[in-house]
């Protein structure tokens, strides 16, 4: 079986392992918004490679992510007067629904960042003790400088460009208590009104990459076979969880193959959550069966962004 690998940029054979089931880690929803048809996208890219691998009589372990911690999630919740995690499960229960009606294949492994947290710290630490990162002030950071590979999976050619889409993604390149303006966070203070756990640093909470880190490598392992997601993955939170990942076990590669789905657009915007153009999975199966949703879905190739046309 050849299949793309965005790291490497092109395609190569994936060997199905016949002594131990595939590793399969995909980045799963942010708790709010769900389920939209672009999250359907790509969900439906790995139900289909598991189905496929599993007919050629291989095994799979998969394990999908919620990401029940993170800025987007707060300030929805603060937006809407709703506790935080009364809106994640609000919306984790919907997703579940959803995934049911669009028969995709349950994960073995679906944890949530609230519940890893524990987790993630002995890997910060060890960050720490590899110089890969440094505290300030009560937060952690990854040190970019220690990784010259950093970002090479994105092909965006050079450090001003990493910069300027790692700022149109979250990062802040303003933070006094950063060294290089790269530099991503692992561990952080809380801000007024957030969830906080207790850590060697201090209260806070997990940075955003970090998560996917600790989550991957309990239930999977320090090596994985396949990490996939959508292609607005591809910087800065893939490379940044190769870095750390990498930097933390001291094993490479992390990931054998990066796969990513193309992102959905609709009437000329990419559907996001951002421009609120969104098409929910439980408005769309009540106008077209999910085995036609899942058939218009594949029709399109995996890896390209689609118009999305409504029925």
């Amino acid at each position: 079986m050849q299949l793309f690998d965005t790291l490497r940029g092109h395609k190569a054979t994936l060997e199905i392992p016949k002594d131990r089931p595939l590793t399969l880690y995909v980045c799963g929803v942010t708790p709010y918004d769900t389920t939209h048809i672009g999250h359907a996208h790509t969900f439906l890219i790995f139900d289909i490679l598991i189905r496929y691998i599993r007919s050629q009589g291989g095994q799979v372990t998969y394990c999908q992510n919620v990401t029940d911690v993170d800025d987007p999630l707060f300030e929805r919740a603060n937006r809407d007067s709703i506790a935080w995690d009364v809106l994640a499960k609000r919306e984790v229960d919907q997703y579940l629904k959803d995934c049911k009606a669009m028969n995709f294949l349950a994960p073995d492994f679906f944890p949530k960042v609230s519940e890893e947290i524990s987790g993630m710290i002995p890997i910060i630490e060890g960050l720490l003790k590899n110089g890969k990162a440094y505290v300030a002030n009560g937060n952690v950071f990854f040190d970019v400088s220690s990784e010259p590979s950093y970002g090479e999976m994105a092909r965006l050619g050079g450090y001003e460009e990493l910069l300027k889409t790692a700022n149109e993604r979250g990062n802040n390149p303003n933070d006094p208590n950063k060294t290089d303006p790269l530099d991503f966070v692992l561990w952080r203070t809380s801000n007024p009104g957030e969830p906080t756990w207790p850590s060697p640093w201090g209260p806070g909470r997990p940075g955003w990459h970090i998560e996917c880190t600790a989550m991957s490598t309990r239930y999977l392992g320090d090596q994985l076979d396949i990490h996939g997601g959508g292609r607005d993955l591809v910087f800065p939170h893939h490379p940044s969880e190769i870095v750390q990942t990498e930097g933390y076990t001291g094993k490479r590669p992390f990931t054998r193959f990066w796969v990513h789905g193309g992102l959905t657009w609709l009437d000329g915007a990419k559907m996001s959550k951002s421009l609120g153009n969104l098409v929910f999975v439980r408005d769309a199966v009540l106008q077209q069966s999910p085995d036609s949703i899942r058939w218009y879905l594949a029709s399109f190739p995996y890896r390209e962004d689609f118009n999305y046309i409504r029925a």
